[in-house]
């Protein structure tokens, strides 16, 4: 895309700084933990599935989303990692002079607000620990960009709050506890999720080491690398077998579907190795990611 065609601080630059393709990667958490309690709550008459809840989740989890963006373009172009010449990424606002830093700096206090303004009613709900879980959610989008993806503990947050925190509190907020099926399912959409994580370190490993951003990616090398994008999918899968054992079957069979693609995607990673053309496998990463949410809810909610 043409940056001469962005007007700065347009509608269409704040679109572009948002990046709602990654919005997946918040969404399918919260779907998979409103699934989980749909059906628990079918099975406990006396525990009605609350939807105000449910939407507040949803919003929460879009909105530190975009926050993060906003974040982490800010400060790799602060840091001088989002050089243009060497991007092998997206274009990013910041750096392309799309958004003033100026603008970017009240759009990140501004989205931080009204997250923790949207999330601040599920104390209702959930209790006054939900107050130290949005703390918790704040806190690590700002270190996760500024320090901690620079000592390779990028996909351990992923999984932490891609994965178990967001699917578990979900739950959690619906039936007042969680039961170790949903923690294992929390763990496996972790996985999921971190697959995209891997893809994008994978595509810029050369750089980060350069930068001194020690990744995981970075720490393990490129062959190693490789087989972790296909072991997490692979793994995450077979960790659906927990919703067979509890009688619901297509919640294990369908997320299959998710795997073909999955291994589809690893094949075309493995051809192209290295560059921009990585990208299309950061695509099919992220569109691979939100199969797995909806088959994992169609299979919950069928049976």
């Amino acid at each position: 895309m043409n940056d001469n065609q962005i007007e700065q601080d347009s509608l269409k630059a704040w679109l572009l700084a948002a990046r709602p393709k990654t919005l997946t990667g918040a969404a399918v958490p919260v779907l998979i933990g409103l699934a989980l309690a749909w059906v628990d709550t079918r099975s406990y008459l006396a525990v009605p599935f609350n939807w105000t809840p449910a939407i507040l989740c949803m919003a929460f989890a879009l909105l530190m989303q975009i926050d993060a963006n906003f974040i982490n373009d800010f400060f790799d172009y602060i840091r001088g990692n989002d050089d243009a010449d060497r991007r092998l990424g997206p274009l990013r606002a910041c750096t392309q002079g799309w958004v003033k830093i100026s603008s970017m700096k009240r759009a990140i206090a501004l989205t931080t607000c009204i997250a923790c303004l949207v999330g601040l009613p599920l104390v209702v709900y959930g209790g006054l620990e939900m107050i130290l879980i949005g703390l918790l959610c704040v806190v690590f989008c700002f270190l996760y960009t500024t320090h901690l993806s620079y000592i390779g503990m990028g996909d351990l947050l992923v999984i932490l709050f891609f994965g178990i925190v967001p699917v578990c509190v979900t739950y959690y907020i619906q039936l007042h506890t969680c039961t170790w099926q949903v923690f294992i399912a929390s763990l496996a959409c972790g996985l999921v999720i971190d697959t995209l994580l891997i893809i994008n370190n994978y595509r810029d490993r050369d750089n980060d080491r350069e930068d001194g951003k020690k990744t995981l990616v970075v720490e393990i090398g490129a062959q190693a690398t490789e087989w972790l994008y296909l072991g997490l999918g692979v793994v995450a899968v077979l960790m659906g077998i927990t919703f067979w054992m509890n009688g619901h079957v297509l919640a294990f069979l369908l997320p299959v579907f998710y795997l073909l693609l999955h291994v589809l995607t690893w094949e075309k990673m493995r051809r192209i190795n290295y560059g921009r053309q990585l990208n299309s496998c950061l695509g099919e990463t992220a569109r691979n990611m939100f199969i797995y949410g909806l088959c994992v809810a169609i299979g919950l909610l069928l049976i």
